[in-house]
């Protein structure tokens, strides 16, 4: 028969309990600061290319690895979303301002920029 284990002391167990609260509140600080001067950030598609949940192609930002749906700005205006550069075919980097609202991005401006930069 094994020899049940030790309880955790006190002190472990507020060493366990601070690490478990840290990584929870670094897993929540999801949204970047808004984007006051013009940022290049990666852009395309949000459904076909970053992965994101939806029923249809919209357009999305990718900043320091997350991503985010963009409000203002209207995919079809960036040409062809399903040609050869389209934003459903290849992230495309984009000069972009705004203000985060909700886990989305309001672009005030949205820079595509040319394909292959």
């Amino acid at each position: 028969m094994n020899p049940t284990p030790p309880a955790p002391t006190p002190c472990l167990r507020t060493l366990i309990s601070a690490a478990l609260l840290a990584l929870w509140v670094s897993g929540c600080a999801t949204v970047p600061g808004d984007l006051v001067e013009p940022t290049v950030v990666e852009a395309a598609c949000g459904e076909c290319l970053f992965g994101m949940p939806g029923k249809g192609c919209d357009l999305a930002v990718r900043i320091g690895g997350r991503s985010y749906y963009v409000d203002g700005i209207d995919m079809d205006s960036l040409g062809d979303a399903h040609g050869q550069d389209g934003m459903c075919k290849v992230v495309r980097k984009a000069k972009v301002t705004g203000r985060f609202r909700g886990g989305r991005l309001a672009a005030s401006s949205f820079q595509l920029l040319p394909a292959g930069q």
